[in-house]
């Protein structure tokens, strides 16, 4: 398995022979890393990230791992990426999960990613659709000849902006403008009139969209209609969801869309001692993990070992979750 050794880690590393006098010790020659792949940093997924790390961290003497949260391009990056080797663990979309261990949708040419294994799931993620006040934009289907932010390539909320499109029979040619802008772009190019839409598949609070909604005239509208409900039906992935009012400025309704939910993934080829270490740490300090971000607040481990997951538990968490009376 590669492992990804960060500049940060290896800085350590460096700071920590410098101090020692370049005498290896037992804990450093045992030290082992892992890296856990998330999104854009104004999203949710990367604090989700550095929150789990923060926690293995903490016990590293313990279990010998030295966790770090990486930056990426989000779900599909993330899977692939594991895939490939390269990733130890990843933050994806509850549908993208599915999809990837199924050989489905944008894993269709892969294949079934057999290898695939849950964690635990997270927070849930509901389909947020972002608008100019003056832009005429009042319901999902009024952005047709509009300025659309689709999202980048490679990250989940544009890969189900894709299957959204799909299902309301749009194509990328029915905007004046499809830009393909990141997470942490999107709030600038709305407020500078650069777009009229952003969509974000994120958890609330999420900064990107604090940062819009406080910067200029923008406000949320519902995702609803005859195509979401037939997503909703046929997908055992998705959910109803709404955004509470008031959360955000210019939004002092409740906003109706469809959600996913946010998953921690890995790969079979990850040792059980890492996947161990990093489900115990998370399950066993979770009144630690709630207070990290708002959007973890209601969290609870008995839902979190189950829901949202399509691939099979990995025998490391499985093992930490049976200890911790969570599974039988």
């Amino acid at each position: 398995m590669k492992k990804i050794f960060t500049k940060t880690a290896i800085a350590a590393t460096v700071l920590a022979a410098a101090t020692i006098g370049s005498i290896p010790t037992v804990a450093s020659a045992a030290q082992k890393f892992v890296s856990i792949g998330t999104g854009g940093v104004t999203g949710v997924y990367y604090p989700t990230g550095g929150a789990i790390c923060r926690l293995v961290n903490k016990t590293r003497k313990e279990h010998g791992y030295r966790c770090s949260a990486e930056s990426t391009g989000g779900s599909v990056y993330n899977i692939n990426t594991i895939r490939a080797g390269e990733l130890e663990f990843g933050v994806a979309q509850s549908d993208w999960q599915f999809h990837s261990f199924n050989g489905t949708s944008k894993f269709k040419d892969a294949g079934p990613f057999k290898e695939l294994r849950a964690m635990f799931s997270v927070h849930p993620e509901p389909f947020t659709v972002v608008v100019r006040t003056d832009s005429g934009i009042n319901n999902f289907e009024d952005i047709k000849g509009k300025r659309v932010n689709i999202g980048n390539p490679g990250s989940g909320q544009r890969a189900t902006m894709e299957v959204v499109m799909d299902a309301f029979g749009m194509k990328n040619s029915d905007f004046a403008l499809a830009s393909e802008l990141k997470g942490s772009e999107m709030a600038a190019a709305l407020c500078d009139n650069k777009i009229d839409v952003m969509i974000y598949t994120v958890g609330h609070p999420a900064a990107a969209i604090k940062e819009a909604t406080t910067s200029c005239d923008v406000k949320l509208v519902n995702v609803t209609g005859a195509p979401i409900d037939k997503l909703v039906a046929d997908n055992p992935f998705y959910r109803v969801a709404t955004i509470p009012g008031g959360m955000y400025a210019g939004t002092d309704k409740d906003v109706t869309t469809f959600g996913v939910g946010a998953t921690v993934v890995t790969s079979s080829n990850v040792p059980d001692d890492a996947a161990y270490a990093v489900a115990k740490e998370t399950m066993s300090n979770i009144e630690q993990f709630r207070k990290l971000h708002p959007a973890f607040a209601n969290l609870e481990p008995k839902t979190m070992v189950s829901d949202g997951l399509s691939a099979p538990l990995h025998p490391g968490a499985a093992k930490a979750y049976k200890e911790l009376g969570l599974i039988k």
